[in-house]
């Protein structure tokens, strides 16, 4: 057989595939590179594509609570639409990495789009840094490599390992009114506060990815509940919230930015809780209502 038919063999063949087939299987090939760079799974959710981080390796304490890891140290990168589409993310930080990672940020041309703490009081100190930008996933995969590699993020990430179900997971969803996931002893529920589109640069955000409004809850003891996370909501919903949480003796931690330049601005509230389930969950369901 000749290389000529074999060339015509293979266009006739590659002719066959439908087109969307064809893009499909790009797309998921592209997919599958960035997880082998970033060396950890891909998660599709919310209509993005998730790359998760969790920081194993920190034993953080809030008072005399030993903070699980799906309650505050998850740090990721999302990638919005296809694989030529924008990435944004938090990473999770201690004080001696905060430095080298940044620069390291400003080196790859991603922009740091906040500095912050999300908790009060935590031990070791943590910092959280988010961070954007445009291009193809592949390109920024590879760059957002160097500087997860200043960092002593596990990797290659393992699944977590399973654990039975401790927190009562009926009363979290019912009475938040929102369904979620949970694991051992710590469930997890997110929300969109934010009516609307919400653009940057003109382009519309991923609701899920830029701006929803994540809630962890971890059981402390045997009727002890401590949660966290943030609230994103518009300006006029702000005060509202902090009410909310003044009101059910939940501490808000900061309110501030995660993005730059977006339209509408939108806050990002975070807060500590710490308490019977029964009473944090009312709290947590009295601020989800005055965010809305």
């Amino acid at each position: 057989m000749n290389r000529c038919f074999l060339g015509a063999m293979s266009v006739a063949l590659l002719g066959s595939v439908p087109v969307g087939a064809r893009a499909q299987a790009s797309s998921a090939a592209a997919w599958d590179s960035v997880s082998r760079i970033l060396k950890t799974p891909t998660v599709e959710t919310g209509g993005y594509h998730r790359y998760n981080f969790p920081r194993r390796d920190i034993t953080l304490k809030v008072g005399d609570v030993t903070v699980a890891t799906a309650l505050a140290l998850g740090a990721w990168a999302g990638f919005s639409g296809g694989p030529a589409d924008a990435m944004t993310g938090d990473l999770v930080l201690t004080a001696a990495e905060l430095r080298p990672v940044q620069a390291e940020l400003a080196n790859q041309r991603i922009d740091v789009t906040a500095v912050h703490n999300h908790l009060v009081g935590e031990a070791p100190q943590i910092t959280y840094v988010h961070f954007h930008a445009q291009g193809a996933a592949i390109d920024l995969a590879t760059r957002l490599e160097r500087a997860l590699a200043l960092t002593a993020t596990p990797r290659p990430v393992a699944a977590a390992v399973a654990q039975p179900v401790t927190i009562d997971t009926a009363a979290v969803f019912r009475t938040l009114g929102l369904s979620g996931r949970a694991q051992g002893n710590v469930a997890q529920v997110s929300t969109l506060l934010v009516p609307g589109t919400v653009t940057l640069d003109g382009h519309a955000l991923t609701p899920a990815l830029a701006y929803g409004s994540p809630i962890n809850i971890q059981m402390a003891g045997p009727d002890r509940a401590v949660a966290t996370g943030d609230l994103a909501v518009v300006g006029s919903r702000v005060d509202p919230v902090l009410d909310a949480f003044a009101a059910h003796r939940i501490t808000t931690t900061a309110v501030h930015s995660h993005l730059i330049g977006e339209s509408p601005t939108i806050y990002y509230i975070h807060f500590w809780a710490d308490g019977p389930l029964a009473d944090v969950l009312r709290g947590l369901r009295a601020a989800l209502d005055a965010g809305r």
